[in-house]
């Protein structure tokens, strides 16, 4: 499995620590040991640039997800095929300002956003209410089993 995780955004952050969260997610979705995946933490300015450019929407956001193959989770013993899963894009001041309003850390939101970056690659999406209820119960238990391991 090829995780990428780059920092570019100024901003101090533990890359080992996405790195090895996106692994776990990518495992406990059954993706094969061959698929890559990018996590890159950017400015509020280039955040800015990409919501507007792929989005059409107006200042920053806090993530982005760019799928590549379009792969979609794989079951127990049957992983998904090869592949280039595509890319998370955060932006760490962003997630500071909800953290502080969300009242936990900000590696906690980055974390989230990873997460839910990466079910959103995987097809995951929150636009009808019931398609929230599943993401959003499936990114915790993912978040809470990692971070319950570390």
């Amino acid at each position: 499995m090829s995780i990428e995780v780059n920092n570019e955004s100024g901003v101090v952050v533990d890359e080992a620590e996405f790195a090895a969260l996106a692994r776990f997610v990518l495992d406990a979705m059954h993706l094969h040991p061959l698929t890559d995946l990018s996590v890159v933490m950017v400015t509020v300015d280039v955040m800015t640039e990409l919501h507007v450019q792929w989005m059409d929407e107006p200042g920053p956001t806090d993530v982005l997800s760019f799928p590549m193959d379009e792969l979609r989770p794989g079951r127990d013993g049957e992983p998904t095929p090869p592949g280039l899963l595509g890319d998370v894009v955060l932006c760490p001041e962003v997630a500071a300002r909800q953290a502080r309003e969300a009242g936990h850390s900000t590696t906690e939101e980055l974390l989230l956003l990873t997460t839910h970056g990466i079910l959103h690659l995987l097809g995951y999406d929150h636009a009808e209410p019931a398609e929230e209820k599943e993401m959003f119960a499936l990114q915790r238990t993912l978040l809470l089993t990692f971070l319950a391991g570390r």
